[in-house]
């Protein structure tokens, strides 16, 4: 397990950032003055200079010390190998750093006293509002305090408790119902709850339903975040673990919902990534464009979860992590088919170049499509509102828990 250590509020003495702005000026002479230098008076971030120069300045001393900037995160930056190997993360002004020896950690933090002004926050437990919380078994982050927040702002923190985020084969869309006299407040509710889906792939269908109504919120859609408020309430611990003993093979469960978008007819991509036993990526996106077929939605899909896993290998590389081949589990097998053919036809060549893409990817050995039963297809939670039974189900395969709940 990694040792982690928190560095925040790190400051230098760097001139203020600075904004160019197009000139006004009317007439034949405005052309030699069609840039001004405007000085900035507000920080950006609560830095003290322009967040940009800010990142630039902090990664070069990184790299003059012997730290290499990832290609696929450039906020990630890594040196050393085995039990040498010590990674950062920087956010702005906070930066987490990890290794499983503490030796480096200490070294690393002195280096960076030499150039910066820094607050040494010690073991990660808090960041950006995920709550960290070690054991020998593992890591378990969850956002409790954030949703804490969250309801006793909103009034919701005495009201009775849910058991599902969304009412099964509740249909939403953009004309029923009376517009919101105030669409401030439904709009600013779903954009926090955007952000407690970083630790939350329970309620991650409900919230991306809900964000496609920010423009015109209706009555309607206000029940249904109150609705959701009170699942909160019944949950208010529920999180992310993530196994100290499991393995470091990837695999991946892709779904698609058909046509269930009642305004444009798109369809629902649904797709998450284990490392082992660990859930590390999850997302559930109503798709661009209007698929002729639910192999064609599904397919679509599985283009989609093949874009993450070629990031993620990437990233993994950065941590020296080899991860092979991985495993795609479908419960469509026309859209298996699809990626196995290598002739185009009349029903596919109108998304030629998803069918080039997956298809590289399965004759390059990096994918590997697998049916799977419908049943059985555990992304079906982030393309539909479930009945709870299937939701409990699949919360427990993904590896969800609530520690605070008593035993």
């Amino acid at each position: 397990m990694l040792f982690g250590t928190l560095l925040e509020e790190i400051y230098m003495d760097l001139p203020l950032g600075y904004h160019i702005q197009r000139s006004t000026i009317k007439g034949e002479q405005a052309a030699s003055k069609t840039k001004l230098v405007c000085k900035l008076h507000k920080s950006i971030y609560g830095l003290k200079q322009a967040s940009r120069q800010w990142f630039t300045t902090f990664a070069n001393v990184l790299l003059q010390i012997g730290f290499s900037q990832s290609k696929s995160d450039y906020s990630l930056f890594t040196k050393g190998t085995g039990s040498s190997f010590i990674a950062l993360l920087v956010y702005v002004d906070n930066i987490i750093i990890a290794s499983a020896n503490t030796s480096l950690i200490s070294s690393l933090k002195k280096a960076l006293q030499d150039s910066f002004k820094l607050k040494d926050l010690g073991t990660l437990h808090y960041f950006l509002g995920l709550e960290i919380t070690r054991s020998k078994k593992g890591i378990f982050l969850n956002q409790r305090k954030y949703t804490l927040s969250l309801l006793e702002d909103t009034g919701f923190l005495g009201s009775q408790p849910t058991t599902l985020p969304m009412q099964p084969h509740l249909k939403l869309n953009s004309t029923d119902g009376d517009l919101l006299p105030d669409i401030t407040q439904y709009r600013r509710l779903v954009g926090r709850l955007l952000y407690l889906t970083l630790s939350r792939p329970d309620i991650t269908f409900c919230v991306h339903k809900l964000s496609q109504f920010l423009s015109k919120p209706r009555t309607p859609h206000l029940d249904v975040v109150h609705y959701f408020l009170r699942y909160l309430k019944g949950t208010l611990g529920q999180g992310i673990f993530l196994s100290s003993t499991s393995s470091l093979k990837l695999h991946a469960f892709s779904d698609a919902d058909w046509a269930t978008c009642l305004d444009t007819r798109c369809s629902t991509t649904g797709y998450y990534v284990f490392l082992g036993d660990s859930l590390v990526s999850w997302k559930s996106k109503k798709q661009g464009t209007v698929s002729k077929s639910s192999a064609e939605s599904e397919y679509r899909a599985l283009a989609a979860v093949a874009s993450e896993l070629t990031w993620l290998h990437y990233l993994l590389n950065d941590f020296q992590v080899q991860t092979g081949s991985t495993a795609v589990y479908c419960d469509n097998l026309a859209a298996i088919h699809i990626a196995s053919n290598p002739q185009f036809h009349e029903r596919t060549k109108h998304i030629e170049l998803d069918c080039h893409f997956v298809r590289e990817q399965v004759e390059a050995g990096l994918l590997r499509l697998v049916s799977v039963r419908t049943h059985q297809q555990l992304a079906d939670i982030f393309t539909k509102a479930l009945p709870l039974p299937s939701f409990r189900s699949i919360l427990g395969k993904m590896g969800i828990l609530n520690i605070y709940i008593p035993s």
